[in-house]
């Protein structure tokens, strides 16, 4: 395409969105992708017994996962979802790959984090693969991943623990910015306070919904670029509604 004044193009641009799901084991991060049209899984773990949904074979090496990919690309298929699940064993793929192309006996070997580095252009590599799903396929793109504690140095303030995804930093620099939405899944807990006798009172747990947050706060990282409520319930359809209102 040339670059001149006639290329110039204007207005938001109707593309699918690209979204990180993470959270601990168990909420329901790949029953949500599920819920997406038309999915197909590439798995790196092996999770979805329980779920009625099309999938790859188990990836048990980086090239398997970049196979599927191109397959996607290059083959003619109704699927409208892409879904990795999940990104943090994928990463683990990567490892194995850039310390075997290397001749080492893991990423550790490269030395003074080198290693990682090569990791990080080959995850680059692999979100380059799924943003050509999304662009040239017109495919939404799901990642979902485990979840971290790590200390947050905040410039600005004291240092703190918060949720992050469970990735080495560089990777997870790379993801969080190619992504549209990071959304971090969660039990939102409702406490209530109880007379427990001798003027004591006791707080008791009595309901717990499956939530995902949306924008960013001390406690977890999260991000949408779409003007999304910062909070939604852990379902699909719910996010489906809410980021079509936002896109009107």
């Amino acid at each position: 395409m040339a670059f001149n004044l006639a290329s110039i193009r204007r207005g938001p641009q109707a593309l699918p969105p690209r979204i990180v799901i993470y959270g601990e084991h168990g909420l329901g991060k790949s029953t949500f992708a599920a819920g997406a049209p038309a999915p197909i899984f590439i798995q790196t773990e092996d999770g979805l017994a329980s779920l009625d949904v099309a999938s790859f074979p188990l990836a048990t090496a980086h090239e398997q996962v970049l196979e599927a990919v191109s397959a996607l690309y290059a083959e003619k298929h109704d699927f409208e979802t892409v879904v990795l699940d999940s990104l943090d064993w994928a990463e683990k793929l990567i490892w194995s790959y850039v310390a075997r192309r290397a001749d080492k006996q893991s990423i550790e070997d490269f030395g003074y984090g080198k290693g990682y580095q090569h990791a990080a252009e080959s995850m680059g590599e692999l979100l380059a693969g799924l943003n050509a799903l999304r662009v040239e396929r017109k495919m939404a793109v799901i990642l979902t991943a485990h979840a971290q504690v790590k200390r947050f140095d905040d410039p600005t303030s004291a240092s703190y623990d918060r949720f992050e995804l469970a990735l080495h930093k560089a990777a997870s620099a790379l993801v969080s910015e190619w992504a549209d939405v990071i959304a971090f899944a969660t039990h939102d807990t409702i406490v209530r306070t109880e007379e427990a006798g001798f003027n004591k009172k006791l707080k008791k747990a009595v309901a717990s919904d499956r939530v995902i947050h949306v924008e960013r706060a001390p406690a977890f990282n999260a991000k949408n670029r779409y003007s999304l409520p910062p909070k939604l319930p852990l379902s699909w359809d719910a996010f489906s509604s809410a980021l079509a209102d936002a896109q009107r």
